[in-house]
């Protein structure tokens, strides 16, 4: 993987960074001039390398979650280059920081910041959505969604969850998704076995296993592409439903039940080999 991948430059001249950490983690890093902005720094080193190689100022650090490979590197970051840090206001992060929550608004290197409430894998996670970048819309979600996915429901409910995924489907379809983790492939795997006959699906796992056997990220994603292969966006639909409930053994009434449904998809995913 490379240490450094542009996505796109825009008249406005924004830059998205995708710097890869652990084995799948990316830390997002958005530049604007000479300055930036890191989303869920798990590890301080290759941002601070980042930073030196391209003569950048740290502006401010947007947290996602609590998990520690999202905020392992805040401390030294803040210590380092004064940034400011935003994080959940639900939620521990490293001190010191602003809290955030959704309604909430921030003026960031001349774009505005709006967080989202998006609980479930956490209890108090947010997300944070550009709305006016030149190209399009670009969404820092951490793990709420993935391409082909969603995060585990470790503190919030599956309820929370499908509210959350709601939010986040509801955005503009050309949104950008920058996903925290490299999860795509697998993902995409578990989405073949409930939809086997979906012709997009097909088609993406095909384009994402080219990008990665290239050593190339497959985010940002396009919402437009997650809302045609990701199961957890299509749990309603008649093809995911039936497949659950197949799957499941969900009795008639379940079926039904958009929470119930999406229960045991997110069951069946947690057990998929």
């Amino acid at each position: 993987q490379s240490g450094k991948l542009s996505f796109f430059k825009g008249v406005d001249d924004m830059k998205l960074i995708a710097l890869p950490a652990f084995s799948d983690n990316y830390l997002w890093l958005w530049q604007q001039d000479q300055q930036a902005v890191v989303v869920d720094p798990g590890d301080a080193a290759p941002v601070l390398q980042a930073l030196a190689k391209e003569g950048l100022q740290l502006a401010a650090i947007l947290v996602t979650h609590h998990h520690t490979d999202h905020t392992g590197g805040v401390r030294e970051l803040h210590l380092a280059t004064g940034a400011q840090v935003y994080g959940p206001a639900r939620e521990e992060v490293p001190a010191p920081f602003t809290p955030v929550m959704q309604g909430d608004a921030l003026e960031l290197l001349g774009q505005t910041v709006q967080v989202l409430d998006v609980p479930g894998h956490t209890a108090g996670h947010v997300a944070y959505f550009l709305p006016n970048t030149q190209q399009a819309p670009v969404l820092f979600c951490g793990d709420t969604l993935f391409s082909g996915g969603c995060g585990r429901i470790f503190e919030g409910t599956p309820a929370q969850m499908l509210v959350s995924l709601d939010l986040l489907a509801s955005l503009p379809a050309n949104t950008q998704v920058c996903c925290a983790h490299e999860y795509t492939l697998s993902n995409l795997r578990f989405a073949l076995a409930v939809e086997p006959s979906n012709t997009d699906l097909q088609t993406y796992t095909a384009q994402c296993q080219q990008r990665r056997a290239e050593g190339v990220p497959t985010l940002p994603a396009r919402l437009c592409t997650e809302l045609q292969i990701n199961p957890f966006l299509r749990a309603r639909h008649p093809h995911v439903r039936h497949a659950v409930a197949q799957h499941a053994g969900l009795s008639a009434t379940e079926q039904t039940d958009d929470v119930a449904v999406f229960a045991a998809l997110r069951e069946w995913k947690n057990n998929f080999k």
